[in-house]
């Protein structure tokens, strides 16, 4: 399995127009960071976790030739905007898999209609297939993907896990019986958004205690704001087991 942080930033970027925040206006690439989203490699196939609005940005400079599914975590913007942009994916393959809460697909098709319409459907629009996920186990092509569900504020909220890997973001409150999922983790990804408590996310001191509660061999953070710091600043102030995510890293597991 090959994971790559397609965006490891907050629903702004960074930088954020027009900011003069030192951050902002640094020239390390590592503090450049698109829309939160990673891809999933496993044998042959490509599995896309959330669709932002950068998503066309992130496929160019990772090379991606082919889309197999998409797992969307909630329906907010910075996680969802991009789903027009898999036209090209959609020429070439035919309908994309998507699964994703009821909620949330009943949110995309509201905003993307024209996507999900039967009925005189424009013959440039992109198509999908629609999997309502529940939050139990579901099986894609011999792999088991397990939801993890949170609280994003009063947001209900899926994570991932796919064998040893666990992907987590927008989290602020867990039940114990969702960390049991995460047991045995070779990687887990969470977010930790700034320095401050947030009233919706995990900070670093917050995500640093739940990563020493799961217990994972490595853990990298993202979902990263400005307000956090410069990359290689907080980076060296971290356990040795616990990394800073950037954008187009990749690793494998």
């Amino acid at each position: 399995m090959e994971i790559t942080f397609l965006g490891t930033g907050t629903s702004q970027g960074i930088p954020i127009i027009g900011s003069e925040h030192p951050v902002c206006l640094s020239k390390n690439p590592k503090d450049k960071r698109l829309r939160v989203s990673v891809l999933v490699k496993w044998n042959d196939y490509n599995i896309l976790i959330d669709c932002g609005p950068d998503f066309r940005q992130q496929m160019l400079a990772n090379n991606v030739k082919h889309l197999d599914a998409i797992l969307f975590t909630h329906e907010h913007n910075d996680h969802t905007a991009g789903l027009d942009d898999i036209r090209p994916f959609f020429f070439r393959q035919g309908d994309i898999p998507v699964f994703a809460h009821k909620r949330v697909l009943k949110a995309l098709r509201k905003r993307f209609d024209y996507i999900f319409t039967t009925e005189n459907k424009y013959p440039g629009a992109p198509g999908v297939q629609e999997h309502e996920i529940e939050n139990k186990a579901f099986n894609f092509h011999g792999l088991n993907i397990i939801p993890v569900e949170f609280w994003h504020n009063r947001l209900q909220v899926f994570g991932f896990r796919m064998e040893e890997f666990a992907y987590l973001t927008d989290l602020k409150s867990i039940e114990d019986q969702e960390v049991e999922k995460l047991q045995g983790l070779k990687v887990l990804v969470v977010n930790a958004l700034r320095v401050e408590p947030h009233h919706s996310h995990f900070n670093l001191e917050e995500a640093l205690e739940f990563i020493d509660r799961v217990k994972p061999e490595k853990a990298y953070l993202t979902h990263i704001s400005h307000l956090l710091g410069f990359h290689d600043e907080v980076e060296a102030k971290l356990p040795p087991n616990v990394h800073l995510a950037y954008d187009n890293l990749k690793i494998k597991i």
